[in-house]
């Protein structure tokens, strides 16, 4: 399955997203059991994170990340982009 990665800067206040950290680490849990290979972080300086998982299409992708919670509650602004593996 092709891997996929979002990059995304938060956009509001950190007392506002920090709301929506734990929904966002179930969430992020849901796609590691449901077998995405979902990794959720965030820059070790501030300002943006990423996650990276296992989709089998764009489309699905997109979903994917339509239902983060981080997304869902406008606490981030993100770009998507299919990752081609070069060396495993």
């Amino acid at each position: 399955m092709p891997w996929f990665v979002k990059l995304e800067e938060g956009k509001v206040d950190k007392s506002i997203f920090d709301q929506y950290i734990p929904a966002h680490k179930a969430y992020v849990q849901e796609l590691i059991a449901k077998g995405y290979k979902a990794r959720s972080g965030y820059w070790a300086k501030m300002g943006g994170g990423m996650l990276l998982f296992e989709a089998a299409s764009m489309e699905e992708a997109q979903a994917i990340v339509a239902g983060d919670p981080l997304v869902k509650n406008g606490c981030v602004s993100y770009q998507l982009y299919e990752w081609k593996i070069v060396v495993e």
